[in-house]
């Protein structure tokens, strides 16, 4: 065995950091001024670090040299930071960062980590400490910077510090933990209107695909919603029927991407690639029983309606948290695809099966002067530090 001389010796740095799951997903967490000076204003530096930790772009799709766990779930950033506004206590920028190309996507937010947005900035003196009861619950008002948005999450508190065990069990996390109710102030996606169409439902003509019914709506994330059927398939579908399926994965795309161009978000089918986070595509059925990935039976009597929906390109294990309030948003104005699918009429809550089993939301809609408004959409996740200290990447990644 012949001995080889190392060239490359750049030390390692190391980044305070916090390893969290919130909701169904999990990332890693910042402070902004822990950060590197040069990563601690948006571009490339900043997303080359945080590249370099979640261990992408990799060309084998299992991020083995980084904190991703291969997944869109699993696949996520997080920089918090004192709000320099009275309403709000904590700034929370989101990074969807890519498996395998070199970008990450600040288009959109995670619903899941929104969850564990307010113990983060709790825990990390980001929430004037006044505000903390020594038993109770502090509302920690959140302001989205991707999406500019309010978010109000009511964290409990034992003892002066973050309740994280407790008995809430949520379809998707195998354990449970302490209730979080997160509610989604106002949530249409930027100053345009909830459905950039002005349509419930537009004709969408998909190349290859054909012309399909459409509901596209801003809420939480821009969504493309269609009808299963049209498709194929019942709503009732798991991720392996669909993330094995190259042709399949392939028509959602090119969905996504003629969605995408319907709703203005991008000018041309081309610029869907590099803006994997948004829109969200998801199809949807009437209720159906069916058995979720962990085996346990869901009764149709149980659920009002199917959906199924698509993150960064595969069919997500439960239901993305920013996709739940679209479908909360969507359920609650009768005659989108949503709203039909669970029965058609007034809702202001509805309780949909997903592939790891069910999950109940509820958003309050509004018609005024002629453009339906959300006032806030609602929903409980739960989250839970799982590591904390120090990741490390080298030196020279940025």
């Amino acid at each position: 065995m012949s001995e080889s001389v190392q060239t490359h010796a750049v030390p390692q740095i190391k980044i305070p950091a916090t390893y969290m799951r919130g909701g169904t997903s999990k990332g890693v967490f910042f402070k902004l001024s822990d950060l590197p000076e040069a990563a601690q204003q948006p571009g490339v530096a900043r997303d080359q670090l945080l590249l370099r930790v979640i261990g992408s772009p990799d060309p084998y799709e299992k991020q083995i040299d980084g904190m991703g766990g291969a997944t869109s779930s699993t696949s996520k950033t997080v920089i918090l930071s004192k709000s320099e506004s009275a309403e709000h206590d904590v700034d929370y920028l989101f990074g969807q960062v890519s498996i395998d190309k070199p970008f990450v996507d600040w288009s959109g937010n995670c619903g899941n980590l929104s969850a564990a947005v307010g113990p983060f900035a709790i825990t990390n003196g980001l929430v004037d400490p006044e505000r903390i009861p020594t038993n109770g619950v502090v509302e920690v008002r959140i302001w989205q910077v991707n999406i500019q948005k309010t978010i109000v999450s009511r964290v409990p508190i034992v003892n002066g510090e973050v309740q994280e065990t407790g008995d809430f069990e949520l379809d998707g996390v195998t354990f449970p933990a302490a209730e979080i109710p997160v509610a989604f102030m106002d949530p249409a996606d930027g100053e345009g209107d909830i459905f950039p169409t002005g349509n419930l439902i537009d004709d969408l003509e998909v190349p290859g695909v054909g012309m399909l019914k459409a509901t596209l709506i801003n809420a939480g994330i821009p969504t493309v919603f269609i009808n299963a059927a049209d498709i194929g398939y019942t709503g009732a579908e798991l991720q392996g029927a669909i993330n094995g399926d190259s042709k399949a994965l392939a028509m959602f795309e090119t969905i996504r991407a003629h969605g995408a161009v319907h709703m203005g978000l991008i000018s041309d089918v081309s610029e869907a690639a590099n803006r994997q986070h948004t829109p969200k595509v998801a199809f949807v059925g009437p209720p159906a029983d069916y058995v979720s990935s962990s085996g346990k039976n869901v009764q149709a009597a149980d659920i009002d309606l199917l959906v199924r929906a698509l993150s960064m390109g595969k069919l997500h294990h439960a239901m993305m948290g920013t996709a739940a309030v679209a479908i909360a948003a969507a359920a609650a104005i009768e005659g989108t695809l949503v709203n039909l699918a669970a029965g058609g009429g007034k809702r202001n809550e509805v309780t949909f099966g997903h592939p790891s089993g069910s999950l109940r939301v509820g958003a309050e809609a509004s018609l005024i002067d002629g453009r339906w408004q959300i006032e806030q959409a609602v929903m409980s996740r739960s989250a839970r530090v799982l590591m904390e200290g120090f990741v490390r990447i080298p030196g020279d990644s940025f």
